[in-house]
């Protein structure tokens, strides 16, 4: 348990973390140089990844999130007043292990950081490039209360062997399979937050194609939201639908996203494919192309990029790399029917056009997010993940009555 007041922890948090936001803070260089050689990606990919990570750390938002969560940020330093409810405390649900995922650079980060606000102590499992355990160094720096609460080690993944009996939280990323061998381990009372494989989708409404202004800003949005992290983790646009009657027809639009991909690339360069990658993404190239010839299929070959334009409805996403397929729709329900037809789970969904049929379609596909092209990557640190809470999960409450 961390036996600070929790402001001095926030204040901590918000000291080193302004100083990774410094491209050239020493240790940032050295992770950025970690990251890109374990995940492949580009310097300014992963320079974007740590402004996003970093800059989301600030005082400010750290507390407004855990005064929406838990009513005031006092209640975890002692009994504080409730409106409608007796004078409570929330304590730290234990010891908490966070096991890091094999794509998203960071992920593991926020959950510690709101383990730790909460008091608890953390383990976090991290990669190879030792990020999070370079990041808990310069906030130990802080915080010397911070050195044992929170700690970091590398996971080795299927050949770990951590008892994990050990914890009272375990919070988890990786595929399904992964998840539940976890899961296996673990006795109650012990807390299991699990994060597992889901995708992200877009829809745009014919409204939102007004002008070509408008939609050459709209594919913009799509295509960052495409080449970011080679499509690869959940927040990446897996999916696209496109409602036919607009202005800009959708066949000039898919034109327009695979435009914008080509420079994207120049942007955020792509990682160089490992050849069974590379066969399947020239195997869902050509064949799209054998199916509809030149026309519909938008392809640039030296950023590896592909757009392909009203794939069968009968056939899931590709998940290949910068590889979407833009689906022409009359409606929401639509879309809805094809992601439930091919069991995609969302995590968010990005929109152009502001509809309750559009509300409703993340409802129902059961997406946390709703957020505008272009943001899928970057989202603010109070969202829920996973439509979870960010700090409700590893506090325990204690009222008073008396």
């Amino acid at each position: 348990m961390v036996r600070k007041p929790v402001r001095s922890i926030i204040g901590a948090i918000d000291a080193a973390a302004a100083r990774w936001t410094d491209p050239d803070f020493a240790p940032r260089a050295r992770a950025r140089d970690a990251v890109g050689a374990r995940t492949g990606y580009s310097a300014p990919m992963v320079e974007y990844a740590f402004d996003r990570l970093f800059g989301a750390l600030r005082r400010d938002s750290i507390e407004a999130v855990i005064a929406d969560e838990l009513g005031c940020i006092d209640v975890l330093d002692d009994f504080a007043e409730r409106a409608g409810r007796p004078p409570a405390h929330a304590l730290p649900l234990g010891r908490v292990c966070v096991i890091s995922s094999r794509t998203t650079i960071g992920v593991a980060l926020l959950p510690a950081i709101f383990a730790l606000c909460s008091k608890c102590n953390v383990l976090v499992k991290d990669r190879e490039d030792h990020l999070i355990a370079a990041f808990f160094e310069t906030l130990g720096g802080e915080l010397e209360a911070l050195r044992d609460a929170a700690t970091a080690q590398r996971w080795s993944g299927d050949e770990d062997t951590i008892d994990l009996n050990g914890f009272d939280v375990v919070v988890a990323f990786g595929n399904d399979a992964i998840l539940a061998d976890l899961a296996s381990k673990l006795r109650l009372p012990a807390r299991f937050i699990p994060f597992g494989s889901k995708a992200s989708a877009g829809y745009v409404a014919r409204e939102a194609l007004s002008d070509a202004s408008a939609a050459q800003a709209i594919a913009c949005g799509v295509a960052r939201d495409i080449v970011l992290y080679e499509s690869e983790g959940c927040l990446s646009l897996h999916a696209l639908f496109v409602e036919t009657g607009g202005a800009i027809a959708v066949e000039r639009f898919a034109a327009m996203v695979a435009d914008a991909l080509g420079t994207a690339a120049v942007e955020f360069p792509p990682v160089a494919l490992n050849a069974q990658t590379a066969a399947r993404f020239a195997v869902a190239r050509d064949l799209a192309t054998f199916r509809a010839g030149a026309r519909g299929v938008y392809s640039d070959r030296l950023p590896g990029c592909v757009a392909i334009l009203d794939p069968p409805f009968e056939e899931p996403p590709l998940f290949l790399p910068r590889t979407i397929g833009i689906r022409s729709v009359d409606n929401a329900s639509q879309a809805a029917e094809y992601l439930e037809r091919h069991g995609i789970a969302l995590e968010a969904l990005a929109v152009a056009g502001r509809r309750w049929d559009l509300l409703e379609l993340a409802a129902r596909t059961k997406a946390a997010r709703i957020a505008p092209f272009g943001t899928l990557q970057a989202p603010p640190i109070g969202v829920f993940h996973g439509g979870r809470p960010r700090i409700a999960e590893f506090v325990r409450w204690l009222g008073d009555e008396t």
